[in-house]
């Protein structure tokens, strides 16, 4: 997928508002928490967190998402520490930041997909989180957006890392969303 045609317009892809999972578990985020969002796309996510306070770092692998994820922090007058990266070569730097989040990652290979899930891990400070919000592969009978194929599911990638994880959350409801331009009809995501 060529993501700078993905993001090409004036419009926000998704919005400008924060996903509905970053707002419902943003409470897990100490004040002032150093974060880092992974594959932020336009900067909804990022923005909205350093306006919560904290001190965000973002990127993407869009130059176009990038450019829209900067102007929209210039409108909402907040910093965010914003590059365009490529994920199999990003430099996961060890134990920086309080929470590492991880959008709709899986549309990764999955080999990708973990190696980055490693780094998120890595790059996250003894005490911190990672949080990851994506479609199950119960998403691909509903033809509603997603990954296009089972691999792409989160599942592989949570249950081999486990022993990494201290306090799992998962939850799986089936959310109905009309919020941005392409986030629209029912869907199962975990929130």
């Amino acid at each position: 997928m060529n993501w700078d045609e993905r993001f090409a317009g004036e419009e926000y892809l998704f919005g400008t508002a924060p996903a509905h999972f970053i707002k419902r578990h943003a409470h897990r985020l100490a004040p002032g928490s150093e974060v880092l969002v992974v594959a932020d796309g336009e900067g909804r996510n990022s923005v909205w967190l350093a306006e919560m306070g904290h001190t965000v770092t973002a990127w993407d692998n869009s130059a176009v998402a990038i450019e829209k994820a900067r102007r929209l922090a210039r409108t909402r007058d907040v910093d965010v520490t914003l590059s365009v990266q490529n994920a199999a070569e990003y430099p996961w730097p060890e134990a920086r930041f309080d929470a590492v989040i991880g959008i709709f990652i899986q549309f990764a290979p999955p080999k990708l997909r973990d190696e980055m899930l490693a780094g998120m891990i890595r790059a996250t400070r003894p005490g911190g989180f990672v949080m990851l919000h994506g479609y199950t592969v119960e998403q691909l009978k509903h033809g509603t957006g997603g990954p296009p194929v089972a691999e792409n599911g989160p599942a592989p990638v949570l249950f081999r890392s486990r022993a990494h994880v201290r306090r799992p959350f998962v939850r799986r409801p089936l959310v109905i969303s009309s919020r941005g331009l392409n986030v629209s009809g029912a869907g199962c995501r975990s929130r």
